[in-house]
């Protein structure tokens, strides 16, 4: 069997804290097997992809050219997963909704504080198969989302006194999409490297890079 690729690209804000929490899962894809080459830089999206299996990207906010951004879309068009978690892959280059047709949502608003919330798991999808409610206490996601996304756990919204206007409305958390040939893994959880010591966020991450790698 050939040995899987992968490819972590990190960097842009760094509150998300890229280096160590890529480096928690790049360890998790040594130990799977794979080869893991790990990238400061969007210039990444530059290189020939052909042969890499999966993209993990912990890049929040920051700007993205034209040309990197082609890159990284022919790559995923072609077969290369792509996975992340919170604002590495969906507050990532706010003013480029060709990326965000990639990943399938936008970031849009969250508490001005830590909120505790219930995760529930919808489907049977792998990632999330046989798995029950789960709470995390951290930002808490508003996004725009595709109606196409195949939606793997939901939460109800807290009201917010900031944002009255919002409401309560049920909010996807987690979803996995097709783009071209490849593979998208997204889940809104993972603002500090505690929430994604929390075990479901943990293995719901580590299936959803399984499952997006070509």
């Amino acid at each position: 069997m050939a040995v899987k690729r992968a490819l972590v690209v990190r960097g842009g804000w760094d509150g998300h804290d890229p280096v160590t929490t890529t480096d928690r899962y790049a360890g998790f894809l040594t130990e799977q097997g794979y080869t893991v080459t790990e990238s400061s830089t969007l210039d990444s999206y530059l290189d020939d992809l052909t042969g890499t299996d999966l993209i993990v990207q912990c890049w929040t906010m920051g700007t993205i050219t034209s040309a990197q951004l082609t890159g990284l879309l022919a790559a995923v068009s072609a077969g290369t997963g792509f996975a992340g978690w919170h604002g590495g892959i969906v507050d990532a280059f706010r003013d480029q909704p060709g990326y965000h047709l990639l990943t399938g949502g936008q970031f849009v608003h969250h508490h001005r504080d830590f909120v505790s919330y219930v995760v529930h798991p919808v489907g049977n999808h792998e990632v999330v198969a046989d798995m029950g409610p789960f709470e995390v206490h951290s930002e808490q996601y508003y996004v725009h989302t595709d109606p196409g996304n195949e939606v793997l756990a939901t939460t109800e919204y807290l009201p917010d006194p900031d944002r009255p206007e919002i409401g309560t409305p049920t909010m996807p958390v987690m979803w996995v999409r097709r783009h071209g040939a490849g593979r998208v893994f997204v889940t809104t959880i993972g603002h500090r490297m505690a929430d994604l010591a929390v075990p479901p966020v943990h293995e719901t991450i580590t299936k959803g890079l399984l499952w997006a790698t070509r």
